[in-house]
């Protein structure tokens, strides 16, 4: 079963992220935030943010092994867009719009082997 991250309402246009997502897929874990590090783009940074939230939920809800987690699938959907106006000459207004994005991201691996808890052993009140 695979765990999965969202990151919704980003301030970047899904194009510009999707090229910083196509550099990670498919890719460990680990592997992909050191890329994300070193990536010198403003989507990189929202796309670390979403893959180390997808890590945090496999370690912590769904007791995955940390060392074995890779990214099976990341996607860049279009979110709403923010419309604008832009004073021009000849007391005119020109429309634009400001983009965002939702980040979907989606890690597998190994499962923990659950450890059964040890039988407890009740010890006699010791008499003085």
């Amino acid at each position: 079963m695979a765990v999965q991250a969202n990151y919704k309402g980003v301030r970047v246009s899904p194009r510009k992220v999707s090229v910083v997502a196509a550099l990670v897929r498919g890719r460990s874990v680990a592997d992909a935030v050191v890329i994300l590090d070193h990536t010198p783009r403003r989507a990189a940074g929202a796309v670390k943010k979403a893959v180390v939230s997808a890590r945090a939920n496999a370690e912590h809800n769904h007791s995955y092994k940390p060392d074995s987690l890779y990214i099976s699938e990341i996607s860049v959907t279009p979110g709403p867009r923010f419309k604008r106006y832009r004073p021009a000459a000849r007391r005119m207004a020109l429309p634009y719009q400001h983009k965002t994005s939702h980040i979907k991201v989606i890690v597998d691996g190994q499962k923990r082997v659950v450890k059964k808890p040890a039988p407890e052993v009740k010890k006699e009140p010791q008499v003085e």
